[in-house]
């Protein structure tokens, strides 16, 4: 089983000061109250039919039993679980976490476990007294069978055979790299051919993208998360970059535009999709230049929503260079050619820094939404000069929950056995060497972007 992300459930604290007490409630964004307390507050009567209240004490029973109502929905707090864990124990009944989580997502580490002092320096050092009970104590490698499979409740509920086995899960991006990255590459002429799985990175590419490199060694990259050890592919470390906005930002350039709706027109009138219109725009205006070759004069720092790696600086602001009063349809494909290779250079910038931290990258492999767009595919391409790998099956993520499963039912040895028979390859785009120039001039006007927004942020902030 893998999940995908859900909105948490939004809390709120209400608090009423009557006349004889205080009282708290803890109501969720549905109006339900989950929790409440009360505490009596001081009353004076220095004379008959004369009755007085202190400020002060009406402020100290605010604070407590605002106190008090987080001691009481921390105490009937029976487990804290990460999503995939959740399913998991509502499929089988058994608390187990996957490693894939408490590591990626809390401070377990594969050969230490639960570090005593961290939960006693910030104050939870209950969940040290029971042998982490609350958050986990019993940790298993992403594939591994939980317990005896599915309770009858949970098979009745999904309508599978009761005892059917459920495996440890993985978080959705890396149960997409588990699905796509040791896919069987025999006669596709790649690079990675005969060559160990840490040559190869996975890219999940939705509304953010993540980027999956794996290693035999820890390898520590500035800027990327991890070295995870067995968190996606056991025996192996996994680091973990990532873009904050990458389908979100070019639906966000797309539709923000004046010309979106002449867009929208011409695709309902072709019977397109909106991107599949732009991508033939982009061919009838190009002429004779190679289609990238377009955004000359165009160019994009894409970190509208921060940058997660390798600069991890949420304060980064998208940048557009190039803009003109045109305001045609032409302009809008133009916007969102260089938004898309803005893209693509922020994975080769994620990929040159885990190469000089020590990674050894050759090709990537895809999976997600935008690995459906031709375009989005061949930029990374051209741009990281790698050949991109594309999945037989689009929807990798499930393709790598089933994967898990296969190896918890036993039909596998391995999970690397399973990834190697089940991740089918669909299509391979090779890079075209002779745009390497024109790339790498991009590559720098792109670098040069981030580096003079904080010259001006430098500049604004020294007065």
């Amino acid at each position: 089983m893998h999940s995908k992300k859900q909105d948490p459930v939004k809390y709120y604290v209400g608090i009423d000061v009557g006349s004889a007490s205080v009282r708290a409630a803890l109501v969720d964004e549905f109006g339900t109250v989950v929790a409440h307390t009360e505490q009596p507050i001081q009353i004076w009567e220095p004379q008959t039919d004369h009755y007085e209240q202190s400020s002060a004490d009406i402020w100290a029973a605010c604070c407590s039993v605002t106190k008090n109502l987080q001691e009481s929905c921390w105490e009937k707090a029976g487990c804290f679980f990460d999503l995939p864990d959740f399913l998991s124990w509502k499929a089988t009944g058994v608390t187990a976490r996957s490693l894939c989580t408490v590591v990626c997502k809390w401070t377990y580490t594969s050969d230490g476990g639960w570090d005593d002092s961290f939960w006693k320096m910030i104050g939870l050092e209950d969940l040290v007294k029971d042998k982490y009970e609350k958050i986990g104590n019993h940790v298993l490698s992403p594939g591994e069978s939980v317990g005896k499979g599915l309770t009858p409740e949970a098979a009745k509920d999904l309508g599978l055979p009761e005892g059917i086995a459920v495996a440890a899960s993985l978080i959705d991006a890396h149960a997409g790299g588990l699905g796509v990255i040791g896919a069987d590459v025999k006669g596709h002429n790649l690079p990675c051919e005969n060559q160990p799985i840490t040559s190869r990175v996975a890219m999940i590419c939705g509304t953010s993208s993540c980027h999956m490199g794996v290693s035999e060694t820890p390898i520590f990259v500035p800027g990327v998360w991890g070295p995870y050890f067995s968190a996606m592919v056991p025996g192996l470390w996994l680091n973990e970059g990532g873009q904050s906005a990458t389908g979100k930002l070019i639906d966000h350039v797309v539709r923000g535009h004046v010309a979106f709706p002449e867009l929208e027109s011409k695709a309902a009138a072709s019977a397109h999709n909106i991107y599949t219109c732009l991508n033939s725009h982009l061919d009838l205006i190009k002429k004779s230049l190679p289609v990238g070759f377009l955004t000359v004069d165009l160019h994009v720092w894409p970190d509208f929503h921060g940058n997660r790696s390798p600069l991890t600086d949420l304060t980064l602001k998208g940048m557009v260079v190039g803009l003109t009063l045109s305001r045609g349809l032409d302009e809008l494909a133009l916007i969102y050619l260089a938004t898309i290779q803005a893209i693509a250079l922020g994975t080769r910038h994620i990929l040159e820094t885990m190469q000089a931290a020590g990674h050894d990258i050759n090709t990537l492999f895809l999976c997600g939404g935008l690995s459906k767009n031709p375009l989005f595919v061949q930029m990374h391409a051209d741009i990281t000069g790698k050949p991109v790998v594309l999945s037989k099956e689009v929807e990798s993520v499930l393709v790598g929950a089933a994967i898990l499963g296969a190896c918890a039912s036993g039909d596998f040895a391995s999970i690397q056995e399973a990834m190697a028979k089940m991740g089918k390859i669909g299509r391979v785009v090779q890079p075209n060497h002779e745009h390497k120039s024109f790339y790498d001039k991009k590559y720098k006007v792109f670098l040069k972007l981030v580096e003079h927004q904080r010259e001006y942020r430098s500049i604004m902030n020294s007065f």
